[in-house]
């Protein structure tokens, strides 16, 4: 029997918290699985320093996989079912012989690229995880490919065309990545779950009933315009309430001081030998203005321990600003933050840094930052131009098309919005308290949380 078509002599689970079951009936989905780069994902945590303020966000990008997958899984189910392909005929339906293989794969190898702390970390090192989920998949060296060339030479270009969202069928790239896909279905209901709000939870189930194919990729029934709506609110909530929390971007300003601080010791020559982070050196030798440039083994080696191991060794550095800045890391310890116009605050922001600088922080570039967070809850793209990735359509009884913003007055009201939180971040120390000429300076600059002009 061809591999493709290979099936476990008994339906595997895995137990989840969000899904109850996830099931695997495909022999390479499961060999996927046991590759030694998806297990390495076991040990990337998915929402990064978020745990830093939600204890219970330890979840990985492994279980996220596992659950993209899952859902792409009952859809595939869905179409098969209720919106069956016809052969020899053009009917924009569902053809699950030819698409459901490649759909499971690259839903389940999706995020298979991210590093360690991996935003953060390309944001220093200039690394690109989707690029990196194509190497991963399409190199020949790697696990993961060799599973994927067992059923067909050219199988893993299409599962990568998938996530590139080049691949031909939108209907595809679309179950993966659109406004309303697998992933994000997944990470709002794991994120939410994992954090302890229900910002997040939105009625799955319904969503999936509503879904279905037609030529230029998915679309839902009008009848559940107010399941979506409920899905497009609670994401944007999300945002404001959980991935833009102050103190979790505090601690990633933390960990991007920590780490620019360490390679630029590397790069002065002055890092001790015992200290030395030697998996890390490659990263250090990269330019992140240009393509970061690393073998591919280098980056599969680093895992959010690993990174941690070395900030444990680096709070014994001789070098003051690298050990202090590891234990306000391990030790959570975050920066203070307040809101800030980006164009007229930013001479007040050079203000604010003099103050830092001149009171105890020498090295003031690496205790003071500013993050900008921002996201667009739902944007109504031309059809035309965004196949793969567009609005979301909704099909009404004759089975014509509406975008969802038409008929939606909420959906209306934050369509194309951008919801933005942007901050500035300093020591604590400068408005614990007002004992200090200082620190009473400071917060001259600072009312209600804000920069005041």
């Amino acid at each position: 029997m061809p591999y493709a078509k290979q099936l476990l002599p008994r339906e595997k689970v895995f137990r989840d918290p969000i899904h109850n079951y996830i099931y695997v009936r495909h022999q390479v989905i499961l060999d996927l699985i046991n590759t030694p780069e998806f297990q390495r994902l076991r040990r990337i945590k998915q929402l990064g320093t978020s745990s830093f303020t939600f204890h219970g966000a330890e979840h990985s990008r492994f279980t996220h996989s596992l659950g993209v997958y899952e859902i792409a899984r009952r859809i595939c189910n869905n179409f098969q079912r209720n919106f069956p392909h016809q052969k020899n005929c053009d009917d924009g339906l569902w053809d699950d012989d030819a698409e459901r293989l490649v759909t499971l794969c690259a839903a389940l190898l999706h995020d298979i690229g991210h590093g360690a702390y991996s935003h953060t970390f390309e944001h220093i090192f200039g690394t690109d995880h989707e690029k990196i989920t194509r190497d991963i998949i399409t190199n020949s060296k790697t696990t993961v490919n060799q599973v994927l060339k067992r059923v067909a030479p050219d199988f893993p270009e299409r599962v990568a065309s998938v996530i590139d969202k080049t691949y031909p069928n939108p209907q595809v790239v679309q179950i993966i990545s659109s406004q309303c896909d697998a992933d994000r279905m997944d990470y709002l209901l794991r994120d939410s779950y994992s954090t302890g709000t229900s910002y997040g939870n939105f009625d799955l189930t319904r969503i999936l009933r509503l879904m279905r194919p037609y030529h230029d990729g998915i679309c839902f029934d009008m009848r559940g315009m107010h399941t979506i709506e409920d899905y497009i609110i609670g994401r944007m909530q999300m945002y404001l309430q959980v991935y833009f929390h102050p103190v979790s971007r505090s601690m990633e300003v933390i960990l991007n001081k920590l780490l620019l601080r360490a390679r630029d010791i590397y790069r002065n020559g002055k890092f001790p030998p015992h200290l030395t982070p030697y998996l890390l050196l490659p990263f250090f030798d990269s330019d992140n203005n240009q393509n970061a440039q690393f073998d591919l083994n280098a980056y599969l080696e680093l895992d959010d321990g690993v990174l941690n191991t070395y900030f444990i060794h680096w709070m014994h550095s001789k070098d003051q600003v690298l050990s202090d800045l590891a234990h306000r890391f391990l030790d959570r310890i975050p920066f203070k933050s307040v809101k800030y116009e980006r164009e007229s605050a930013l001479t007040t922001i050079n203000d604010l840094k003099q103050i830092v600088k001149n009171n105890g922080f020498k090295e003031v570039e690496y205790y003071t930052g500013i993050d900008n967070s921002f996201n667009h809850p739902y944007d109504s793209y031309d059809t035309k131009k965004q196949v793969h990735n567009g609005p979301i359509m909704l099909m009404q009884l004759d089975h014509s098309l509406v975008e969802l913003s038409k008929v939606s007055e909420l959906v209306n009201v934050v369509t194309d919005k951008t919801v933005s939180d942007d901050r500035f971040f300093f020591p604590r120390e400068f408005v614990k308290e007002r004992n200090t000429p200082a620190q009473r300076e400071f917060q001259e600059y600072i009312q209600n949380d804000e920069i005041i002009k």
